[in-house]
């Protein structure tokens, strides 16, 4: 009979033990290796360029004179209320020029600018009319002025839908859909100017039903898709008409500072009388285009042309 050696029968169970040992400590040296990652570092706050924060500074300016012109037809100065709807106008008329002059165009910027035009170009104006004179003839009066603060809201959200629109004709830059909300708010406060100029038309009861018809007319015009004047694609001045056109600007200014009630009213009229033409030139553009669409539809193709 074979003798088997001593601690032979033990051999394999020796091997599965070191075996054991030696993958323990793999794993150990494994688990001693694992470094966990690094916890997700904040997002740091990133540096604004000034050229984006200057366009966004004139419209908050904007909306600051908007608030104060409602304080100042709660406190009966009309005059000087008119004067801060005008400077809301003159700086909103500015900040979109000032970012697309240096490129600081966002969409924060244009949400921002329908805000601050909704309060000074929408709600300002309908209280000042309600105060002034509006509020003789309560009910009616407070709807006209809800009326005019509402077609203000439509206008802006219609505005900015139709800037996102990629099948809007290149021509149609040249007009707005519907009166801007800043010419609304000056058009609309066309009676305070005829009270506060030297025609000095009395602020009587018997014309409030007058002036709530007109309020509701500037607010149909500015809800509606009547087409105005653009003055955004107004290109360069000729050389030879630089010296006319300074000229002319400057007398504005100084007859605008000078005799601020008459010559709102004169602008007023003027811009009214504007439209027909601005419908006209419209329906102009929209026929040259549906005769081009026309041209190309019945034209055949170059294949068939050649055949």
């Amino acid at each position: 009979m074979k003798e088997t050696p001593p601690g032979s029968r033990h051999d394999h169970g020796g091997q599965d033990n070191d075996a054991k040992v030696l993958r323990l400590r793999g794993e150990a040296s494994e688990f001693e290796n694992f470094h966990p990652p690094p916890p997700p570092r904040g997002r740091g706050i990133r540096a604004v360029p000034l050229r984006v924060i200057l366009p966004n500074l004139v419209t908050l300016l904007a909306l600051s004179m908007g608030l104060t012109a409602i304080r100042f037809a709660i406190e009966g100065q009309f005059e000087t209320a008119v004067v801060a709807v005008i400077a809301a106008a003159i700086l909103d008329g500015l900040d979109g020029r000032i970012a697309r002059a240096l490129r600081s165009t966002s969409r924060f910027g244009a949400e921002l600018d329908s805000l601050a035009d909704f309060v000074a170009f929408g709600v300002a104006p309908a209280l000042i009319l309600y105060f002034w004179g509006l509020h003789e003839i309560k009910s009616f009066g407070w709807f006209a002025a809800l009326v005019f603060a509402i077609a203000a809201a439509l206008r802006l959200a219609r505005f900015n839908v139709m800037i996102d629109d990629p099948n809007r004709p290149s021509w149609q830059a040249h007009f707005f859909t519907g009166m801007p909300a800043p010419a609304g708010a000056i058009v609309g406060l066309l009676p305070l100017y005829l009270n506060l100029s030297i025609l000095a038309v009395p602020n009587a009861r018997a014309l409030v039903p007058f002036e709530i018809a007109y309020v509701l007319i500037v607010a149909f015009l500015m809800a509606s898709r009547i087409p105005h004047f653009s003055g955004k694609r107004i290109g360069r001045v000729p050389r030879e008409y630089v010296i006319a056109v300074l000229f002319g600007i400057a007398a504005c200014i100084l007859l605008l500072a000078t005799f601020t009630m008459e010559m709102l009213i004169v602008l007023t009229l003027v811009y009214l009388a504007t439209i027909p033409f601005a419908i006209r030139r419209f329906n102009a553009y929209l026929a040259a285009d549906a005769a081009r669409q026309a041209t190309t539809a019945g034209a055949p193709p170059v294949a068939q042309a050649r055949k």
